[in-house]
């Protein structure tokens, strides 16, 4: 089988050379698109940001704090849907289209549909590694739980073998998920094209570049995490960034 034959997924060709230089060009993109129309990446991460506040207070209000830490650890797999209005500013950034709440806010109904099926399996997957997470939890910690020093808990032999066997499932999860999602999402805004034909192409990018897009996968996970850390405030920064920079990957992944 021909190399170009490797790369094409239907009538899309799948770049198999991106480099460093494409991300960082990528991030520098996602950065111009979100000073050049700031208020969207704030309206939408600021949903984000309320979302996971509330969720948050729910379970601590609730003494749940087992839940509490499962469901944070795992709230950032939905960040890529929450973005899916700024890929459509990034798309007519690009194309010189004027860009406006209604197209907008209407990208969430992209392709008919497609979108919002991606949405649904998201957050089965989420609603799975929480219930996962939960269980990790219950089988180390169950009979104790975090006690009045969590910290302290989670440096004992049960905790750590809680944190190590939980992060391993949840990376697995999460990277996944990310597989299915990284050029899916935008691809199903930018193009006609059904969810199914957006999974594999994503996956197949994710195949070719294997190193740069887990990469990406792990800034994306890190930095996700550390604006989440100061009551999520850091995501009206970081997750237009993110996603802008997602959707210019995305363009020169799938040519």
């Amino acid at each position: 089988m021909s190399a170009l034959a490797r790369n094409r997924v239907g009538q899309y060709e799948v770049a198999s050379d991106l480099s460093f230089g494409d991300l960082s060009a990528a991030v520098a993109a996602g950065w111009r698109d979100f000073r050049a129309a700031p208020l969207y990446g704030l309206f939408f991460a600021a949903i984000f940001a309320a979302a996971g506040i509330g969720l948050s207070y729910y379970f601590y209000n609730r003494g749940e704090l087992a839940w509490l830490i499962a469901a944070a650890a795992g709230f950032p797999l939905l960040a890529p849907f929450a973005a899916a209005g700024l890929y459509e500013v990034s798309r007519r950034r690009l194309s010189g289209d004027s860009i406006g709440w209604g197209p907008v806010l209407g990208a969430v109904k992209a392709g008919d549909g497609q979108l919002p099926v991606m949405g649904v399996i998201a957050f089965v997957i989420f609603a799975f590694w929480v219930i996962l997470a939960h269980t990790v939890f219950g089988v180390f910690l169950g009979q104790s739980g975090l006690g009045a020093t969590p910290l302290q808990t989670l440096l004992t032999p049960a905790g750590l073998g809680m944190l190590g066997v939980g992060s391993a499932i949840g990376g697995i999860v999460a990277l996944f998920l990310f597989a299915i999602t990284v050029v899916s999402l935008p691809m199903l805004i930018d193009r006609e094209v059904d969810f199914i034909t957006a999974i594999i192409v994503s996956v197949r990018v994710v195949q070719l570049n294997t190193f740069l897009m887990l990469s990406w996968a792990v800034i994306i996970a890190l930095l996700a995490f550390a604006a989440m850390a100061p009551a999520f405030v850091g995501l009206l920064v970081v997750l237009p960034l993110l996603g802008h920079a997602t959707f210019h990957l995305y363009r020169r992944a799938v040519r």
